[in-house]
């Protein structure tokens, strides 16, 4: 096992150096200056070129590119060009306002999407099957920031039961964490739910059509029985994978449900960062965020080695 997570975590070494060149050549290539930008309209051309200068503007692409990497291998992101802080410790500070909305997803991901799957593989072709996939089709079909504003506008402004935006850390407020991060929460977890609980359905399917399942149903055993102690054992192995995707998905897509509730994650901060061209925001969040799921990736390579050996063995 030890073997096979050092060469997991070498192949994601060029994977960073990849992130980071193309990050960075990006930043390059968009239109805009942030030196104007952060002079204001009434800049002289004078205050443009001195501003450029402190801000390394000025140079070429291979020195800028030299003085990033320099950077990058003493764990300096860069400072942020509007908010003045090191882009670092600034992404540190956000991290777990995403990182909470995102494992809140997961839960109600997880929780509703496999019991959809199996409660519809279950009941094949019979009318709780049409209604789960029914549910599932419009989670995959229905665009989080639709289903955003339409649930700020019923359960914020017309119900009142929800605050509109905003954030309240679970350490301060359970409660209040628990109202605020809701509606972001199921926003982001629709689609994932209805993907998943696809998924379940068709493994589900296929394992309850198998010699052993047969077997099983022909001593007599409870269909009960037989789903929880056979059948989810194995159709919880490819879910795995498909949870660890969900999961990045959750923490890398959240910039436009963040942005509609107000929540200051890494999504509204990386935002906000492109529309003002804070180009040290965006290359250090997107080359943080990038780290975080190549971590991630491999976590759940490894749960699904440690769950099946032959994957570790090949």
């Amino acid at each position: 096992m030890l073997a096979y997570a050092l060469r997991r975590i070498a192949q994601a070494v060029p994977i960073l150096f990849l992130v980071s060149l193309i990050s960075f050549g990006i930043m390059q290539l968009v239109p805009g200056d942030p030196a104007a930008m952060l002079a204001g309209p009434n800049a002289t051309p004078a205050e443009l070129a001195q501003l450029r200068q402190n801000l390394g503007l000025d140079r070429s692409f291979l020195v800028q590119l030299g003085i990033f990497y320099g950077n990058l291998l003493h764990g300096d992101l860069g400072h942020s060009l509007i908010l003045g802080q090191p882009v670092l410790e600034t992404v540190i500070e956000r991290s777990p306002i995403s990182i909470s909305l995102a494992i809140y997803s997961l839960v109600l991901t997880i929780l509703f999407g496999i019991s959809i799957g199996v409660l519809a593989a279950m009941r094949h072709n019979r009318i709780l099957d049409q209604i789960a996939m029914v549910i599932a089709l419009l989670g995959v079909s229905v665009p989080n920031f639709w289903l955003g504003l339409v649930m700020i506008v019923l359960f914020s402004v017309q119900l009142g039961w929800l605050p509109t935006g905003g954030y309240v850390p679970f350490t301060e407020d359970p409660i209040g964490w628990l109202r605020a991060a809701t509606m972001p929460a199921v926003a982001m977890a629709l689609m994932q739910i209805g993907l998943l609980a696809r998924l379940t359905r068709s493994t589900m399917l296929e394992i309850l059509g198998q010699d052993y399942i047969r077997t099983a149903r022909a001593k007599g055993l409870r269909e009960t029985t037989i789903i929880v102690r056979h059948a989810m054992s194995n159709v919880l192995m490819p879910i795995v994978t498909v949870i660890g995707m969900i999961l990045s998905v959750l923490l890398s897509g959240s910039v436009i449900v963040e942005t509609i509730f107000a929540v200051p994650g890494i999504g509204a901060l990386l935002g906000n960062a492109i529309l003002a061209r804070d180009y040290p925001m965006i290359q250090g969040g997107l080359l943080f965020v990038a780290s975080a799921l190549l971590l991630l990736n491999i976590a759940v390579d490894l749960i699904y080695a440690w769950l099946d050996p032959r994957v570790r063995l090949q």
